[in-house]
């Protein structure tokens, strides 16, 4: 009899960040995001944030306010669901922000200190796959399974329903509807060995945001913001990885009533280390800093992340009960 235990990293790849990551600003999707699990995989995800900077890192716009110093400690609450549709795997996820935001703020020659704190917007993420192996649809099909090279297109939308006050230029909700719509790539390098696997891994996309028609009583606009953002990940031992972590990103000019600001361009260095816990559980630490951000106008931020992910599956769970009455 095949005994569940020798299963267990069926489990823990199909839930490895297999829940959707829509970062505050600066964010980045972690490595290994957008590896393949098996169909019918529940997870759930907890991640604590920590950031400091010059633009409100609950605003995925990325808008800086040049000579503000911003503060927040966010904490993300997720759910995503794998399955297979038109014969390619896909995965329904959604996510609710919530947390503290404060600091002193400098908009329009105006100068606000701000403490704000409630619910941000939902976010709401479905992904499927274009190019790249067969869904996983049992055991055997994740025991042959290989990432070789695999391209998603994604599809991110939030809803404004979030914690929001005119009269405030910080805030956890936008007041507006945004998105976004992004082509992952994961590129395997070399053989598929546990102690050792290394991915090359690449998300370009492109962010698009709605109107907000009362930022303090005007109307905010934003362009789309261009992102891309890369990992080099390999396992250091079985239970153990890291990963580099880069980001680039451009566009995004705001506009207030009329009045044009500046486009953002950002570039981010950091990294990611992860621990599988047990079957079902995953635990990681990251950390990223801007580059090159020693102008006023530019993104001036950094961010420690901690997450963990909880997954499980009806047909892994039967195993465990076969395996501990044997």
């Amino acid at each position: 009899m095949i005994q569940a235990k020798k299963h267990g990293p069926v489990l823990a790849l199909a839930i490895l960040f297999a829940v959707v990551l829509a970062q505050p600003a600066f964010g980045q999707v972690p490595p290994r995001f957008y590896w393949k699990g098996m169909n019918g995989t529940n997870a759930v995800l907890l991640i604590s944030m920590s950031l400091s900077g010059n633009a409100n890192p609950a605003d995925h716009a990325n808008t800086v306010l040049p000579g503000s110093i911003i503060e927040a400690d966010i904490v993300i609450a997720g759910y995503a669901h794998l399955f297979e549709l038109f014969d390619r795997s896909a995965m329904i996820a959604v996510l609710l922000p919530m947390g503290r935001i404060s600091g002193d703020v400098t908009l329009g020659g105006l100068a606000f200190n701000e403490q704000v704190h409630g619910f941000g917007d939902p976010m709401v993420e479905f992904d499927i796959n274009l190019i790249g192996p067969d869904p996983i649809r049992n055991i055997p099909d994740f025991m042959r399974h290989e990432p070789g090279f695999s391209l998603d297109v994604m599809v991110d939308l939030a809803f404004p329903i979030g914690e929001y006050d005119n009269d405030t230029p910080l805030n956890i909700g936008q007041n507006r509807w945004y998105g976004r719509v992004g082509f992952p790539i994961v590129w395997q390098l070399g053989p598929w060995v546990p102690d050792r696997r290394m991915t090359l891994e690449f998300l370009p996309s492109v962010w698009l945001f709605g109107d907000n028609d009362d930022f303090m009583g005007q109307e905010l606009s934003t362009d789309p913001l261009f992102q891309v953002e890369g990992h080099l990940t390999r396992n250091f031992a079985k239970d153990l990885w890291g990963s580099l972590d880069v980001s680039w990103m451009n566009g995004g000019q705001a506009t207030l009533d009329g009045d044009e600001g500046e486009d953002s361009d950002m570039r981010g260095l950091g990294f990611t280390l992860g621990y599988q816990l047990n079957d079902h559980a995953q635990l990681t630490f990251g950390y990223m800093a801007t580059m090159g951000d020693d102008e006023p106008g530019d993104l001036n931020m950094d961010r420690f992340l901690i997450s963990l992910t909880f997954g499980w599956h009806k047909l892994i769970e039967g195993m465990d009960r076969i395996g501990g009455e044997s």
